[in-house]
């Protein structure tokens, strides 16, 4: 039987619900999926590379089929490099939708590499890395936005979670 490993790739500025749900979904047909931290030199993230980081490995570290990196460049030459022959997203609206559409396309014609694509469940549709990082530069609560545990390391830094 073939081993089927897939990236799940993103900026992940923080990991939420969302990412979450996903990813377990993403477990139910890959042996392995790797969660890729996409760092983009022109982007302005609200956490570091090494906290974006810290924050997904204190919720996957100690689970053997979850993989969690950081790289830079395009997506296929780490899945090329992962050994990996699927790419993991998930789209909320109809335009990212469209956006995922083409990305696939391109990826596909460069490497070979299929997406496959998840629909976010409605009840957690509404939520958005965006959004989080808006609540936790006004001091709200997010932890019905994101996984437990995973901001415990950064609570005094937003004023406790």
């Amino acid at each position: 039987m073939m081993f089927r490993r897939a990236i799940f790739p993103g900026t992940f500025d923080p990991f939420t619900l969302g990412h979450l749900s996903l990813l377990e979904r993403g477990l139910l047909l890959f042996d392995e999926v790797v969660v890729a931290i996409g760092n983009n030199p022109a982007k302005k993230t609200f956490f570091s590379s090494g906290e974006r980081l810290a924050m997904v490995l204190r919720l996957f570290g100690g689970n053997n089929r979850v993989k969690v990196c950081s790289y830079e460049g395009l997506t296929v030459d780490l899945a090329r490099e992962e050994g990996a022959g699927f790419i993991l997203r998930g789209v909320r609206t109809a335009s990212d939708f469209d956006y995922e559409r083409s990305v696939a396309c391109v990826n596909r014609k460069l490497s070979g590499v299929e997406t496959v694509i998840f629909f976010a469940e409605p009840e957690l549709e509404h939520i958005s890395s965006s959004v989080v990082r808006e609540l936790l530069t006004l001091g709200r609560p997010v932890d019905c936005f994101v996984p437990g545990g995973m901001l415990d390391g950064d609570a005094e830094r937003f004023g406790g979670l």
